[in-house]
C-alpha cells in the first residue's frame, strides 16, 4: 500500500486526489478529494501567456494543497498540468512556482498524454456492468479529449474547446445571443471533425463523461438540490435528457445559474460553454454510432478521472 498525491491543474480548476492505492489488490481508497477553482487559463487564449494575478491564485492553492499532502502523510506525489500550461510561453514560471511549493515538478503533459491518463482512471472504476469499446471524454477548460478503448487506449484526439477558452472567445451575452452560440458551435464541429477523422467514435457502446462540466450538467439532469459526488459517479441518463440539460445551462442567464444548488460559484459563467460542447459531443456521437449500423441511447457520468489516472501510474500499475 502507498499514500499517494495527484495533482491535475487544469484551465480552470486545480484538483487534489489523496488516496491509499495497492497495485497486487488492485485497489484505490480515496482519502481526500477536493476542487478549486483558480482559472489559471485565463486569457491564455488571447494572450498567449500566463497572467500574474491567475498565477498567484494558482500558487497559493498549491502551497494550501501542499499542507494538506503533509498533514495526511504523502508518500509521493505527481502534478500534472494541462492545456492552460501547454499553451503558455511563460509556463516556467509556473514550473518555477509549484517546485517550490511542493518540491515536485510539474509535468506538463500533452493532450495524448492527457487523455491517456482520463481513459485509466475512468475504466478503472467501471467495471463489467457496461460494455466496450469505451469512449471517454474528458472536458476541460481549455481542451477536450476524446479517448476511444478497451481496457487501453487503442486512439485518442486532444481537441482545443474547453468552458473557459470558448467563453472567452464567443460567449460574452448573458445569457449568450443566438450569433455568439453560432460561432462557437462552430469551432466546436471544426474540432470534431478533426477528432473523428482519428477516432472511430462509431465504434462506441459506452459514452463516458468526466470533469467539472460534465458533472454539472449531470446534477441538473438529475435534478439534484446539492451537489452529490455518490450520486453523480456511475449515473446512467439517456441521450435526450443530456441534450436537455445543456440547452437548460447554456441558454439560462448567469444569475439563475448561480441559484441552482449544485453549482460551484466558480463554474457559473462559464458552464453554459462547457454544456454547449457536451451537447454537441454527446449528438455527434450518437449519430456517428448509428451511422455505422448501432444505436447509442445512454450516456455514464464517471467522478473518476484523470486524478485516479494519475494515481495509479505513480505505483506502476
Amino acid at each position: 500500500m502507498t499514500r499517494v498525491a495527484a495533482i491535475d491543474c487544469g484551465t480552470n480548476s486545480i484538483r487534489l486526489l489523496v488516496a491509499d492505492v495497492d497495485p497486487v489488490a488492485g485497489t484505490l481508497v480515496d482519502l481526500h478529494r477536493s476542487a478549486h477553482v483558480v482559472r489559471l487559463g485565463e486569457g491564455v487564449d488571447r494572450t498567449g501567456e500566463l497572467a500574474p494575478a491567475a498565477l498567484e491564485r494558482t500558487l497559493a492553492q498549491t502551497r494550501r494543497l501542499a499542507a494538506v499532502c503533509d498533514e495526511l502523510g504523502v508518500e509521493a506525489v505527481r502534478f500534472v498540468a494541462t492545456s492552460a500550461t501547454r499553451d503558455a510561453r511563460n509556463r516556467e514560471q509556473f514550473v518555477a512556482g509549484v517546485h517550490a511549493a511542493l518540491g515536485v515538478e510539474p509535468e506538463v503533459v500533452s493532450g495524448e498524454q492527457e487523455a491517456a491518463l482520463s481513459f485509466r482512471g475512468a475504466v478503472g472504476a467501471l467495471g463489467a456492468q457496461h460494455p466496450a469499446p469505451y469512449l471517454v471524454v474528458d472536458l476541460g477548460g481549455g481542451s477536450t479529449e476524446l479517448v476511444l478503448g478497451t481496457t487501453a487506449p487503442e486512439a485518442s484526439w486532444s481537441m482545443d474547446v474547453g468552458s473557459v477558452r470558448l467563453t472567452e472567445r464567443h460567449l460574452h451575452g448573458d445569457p449568450p445571443t443566438a450569433a455568439e452560440v453560432a460561432t462557437a458551435r462552430a469551432d466546436v464541429t471544426a474540432a470534431l471533425d478533426e477528432a473523428v477523422a482519428t477516432v472511430p467514435v462509431g465504434r462506441t457502446r459506452t459514452l463516458v463523461g468526466l470533469a467539472g462540466s460534465i458533472t454539472t450538467v449531470t446534477a441538473h439532469a438529475l435534478g439534484l438540490r446539492s451537489y452529490d459526488r455518490d450520486r453523480i459517479d456511475g449515473s446512467v441518463l439517456s441521450v435526450d435528457a443530456v441534450l436537455a440539460a445543456c440547452d437548460d445551462l447554456l441558454h439560462a442567464p448567469r444569475a439563475q445559474r448561480a441559484l441552482l444548488g449544485f453549482m460551484h460559484p466558480g463554474r457559473v459563467d462559464v458552464i453554459g460553454a462547457g454544456a454547449l460542447v457536451w451537447h454537441d459531443v454527446v449528438a455527434r456521437v450518437r449519430d456517428e454510432v448509428a451511422a455505422a449500423g448501432g444505436d447509442l441511447q445512454q450516456v455514464v457520468t464517471s467522478e473518476h478521472d484523470i486524478l485516479d489516472g494519475i494515481a495509479w501510474a505513480l505505483v506502476g500499475r
